[in-house]
Protein backbone atom coordinates (compact mmCIF):
# COMPACT_ATOMS: atom_id res chain seq x y z
CA UNK A 1 0.00 0.00 0.00
CA UNK A 2 1.46 3.69 -0.60
CA UNK A 3 1.33 6.27 1.72
CA UNK A 4 2.06 9.87 0.87
CA UNK A 5 3.19 12.68 3.46
CA UNK A 6 3.78 16.18 3.83
CA UNK A 7 6.05 18.48 5.92
CA UNK A 8 7.66 21.86 5.72
CA UNK A 9 11.24 22.70 6.11
CA UNK A 10 12.07 25.96 7.66
CA UNK A 11 12.77 27.67 4.80
CA UNK A 12 16.40 28.52 5.38
CA UNK A 13 18.82 27.48 2.08
CA UNK A 14 21.98 26.63 4.44
CA UNK A 15 19.44 24.12 6.90
CA UNK A 16 17.69 23.02 4.16
CA UNK A 17 21.22 21.80 2.25
CA UNK A 18 22.01 20.41 5.60
CA UNK A 19 18.94 18.58 5.96
CA UNK A 20 19.62 16.73 2.46
CA UNK A 21 22.95 15.86 3.17
CA UNK A 22 21.78 14.06 6.59
CA UNK A 23 19.78 11.62 4.29
CA UNK A 24 22.49 11.11 2.06
CA UNK A 25 23.42 9.57 4.65
CA UNK A 26 20.81 8.05 7.09
CA UNK A 27 21.96 7.01 10.19
CA UNK A 28 21.70 2.92 10.00
CA UNK A 29 19.81 2.17 13.45
CA UNK A 30 16.99 4.88 11.23
CA UNK A 31 17.09 2.33 7.66
CA UNK A 32 17.13 -0.76 9.97
CA UNK A 33 13.83 1.26 11.78
CA UNK A 34 12.17 2.17 8.85
CA UNK A 35 12.93 -1.40 7.18
CA UNK A 36 11.43 -3.89 10.02
CA UNK A 37 8.10 -1.99 10.21
CA UNK A 38 6.77 -3.35 6.87
CA UNK A 39 8.15 -0.39 4.85
CA UNK A 40 9.38 -1.37 1.75
CA UNK A 41 10.08 1.47 0.26
CA UNK A 42 10.07 5.52 1.10
CA UNK A 43 11.25 8.22 -1.38
CA UNK A 44 11.39 11.95 0.11
CA UNK A 45 10.91 15.01 -2.61
CA UNK A 46 11.14 19.06 -1.60
CA UNK A 47 9.61 21.70 -3.26
CA UNK A 48 11.24 24.72 -1.95
CA UNK A 49 10.84 24.42 1.74
CA UNK A 50 7.69 22.02 1.10
CA UNK A 51 8.62 18.02 1.59
CA UNK A 52 6.41 15.02 0.34
CA UNK A 53 7.23 11.73 1.46
CA UNK A 54 6.02 8.66 -0.61
CA UNK A 55 5.93 5.61 1.70
CA UNK A 56 5.15 1.62 0.56
CA UNK A 57 4.20 -0.86 2.66
CA UNK A 58 3.49 -4.50 2.96
CA UNK A 59 0.94 -6.38 4.80
CA UNK A 60 2.23 -6.45 8.41
CA UNK A 61 2.27 -2.47 8.23
CA UNK A 62 0.61 -0.25 10.87
CA UNK A 63 0.50 2.79 12.09
CA UNK A 64 0.02 2.60 15.59
CA UNK A 65 2.87 -0.24 15.38
CA UNK A 66 5.18 1.69 14.04
CA UNK A 67 4.33 5.01 16.36
CA UNK A 68 4.47 2.68 19.20
CA UNK A 69 8.22 0.98 18.06
CA UNK A 70 9.56 4.44 17.47
CA UNK A 71 8.67 5.45 20.65
CA UNK A 72 10.31 2.75 22.32
CA UNK A 73 13.67 3.06 20.16
CA UNK A 74 16.06 6.04 21.69
CA UNK A 75 17.65 6.21 18.30
CA UNK A 76 14.54 6.73 16.45
CA UNK A 77 14.05 9.41 19.08
CA UNK A 78 17.45 11.28 18.79
CA UNK A 79 16.63 11.28 15.30
CA UNK A 80 13.33 13.10 15.27
CA UNK A 81 14.98 15.41 17.85
CA UNK A 82 17.42 16.07 15.81
CA UNK A 83 15.51 16.42 12.49
CA UNK A 84 12.71 18.68 14.04
CA UNK A 85 15.97 21.15 14.23
CA UNK A 86 15.23 21.36 10.04
CA UNK A 87 11.67 21.07 10.14
CA UNK A 88 8.61 22.90 10.97
CA UNK A 89 4.89 22.08 10.58
CA UNK A 90 2.41 22.05 8.13
CA UNK A 91 0.24 25.70 8.68
CA UNK A 92 -2.54 23.18 9.37
CA UNK A 93 -1.16 20.57 11.72
CA UNK A 94 -2.06 20.06 15.04
CA UNK A 95 -0.18 20.62 18.08
CA UNK A 96 2.76 18.47 17.67
CA UNK A 97 1.89 16.82 14.10
CA UNK A 98 4.89 16.73 12.38
CA UNK A 99 4.64 14.36 8.79
CA UNK A 100 0.73 14.72 7.56
CA UNK A 101 -0.95 11.83 5.64
CA UNK A 102 -2.28 13.27 2.30
CA UNK A 103 -5.39 12.13 1.15
CA UNK A 104 -4.95 10.93 -2.91
CA UNK A 105 -7.78 13.20 -4.97
CA UNK A 106 -6.72 11.91 -8.57
CA UNK A 107 -5.39 8.24 -9.61
CA UNK A 108 -5.03 7.54 -13.44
Amino acid sequence: MRHCFALDLKDDPALIAEYERHHERLWPEIEASIKTQGITDMEIYRVGSRLFMIMETDETFSFEAKAAADAANPKVQEWETFVWTFQQALPMAKPGEKWMLMDRIFKL
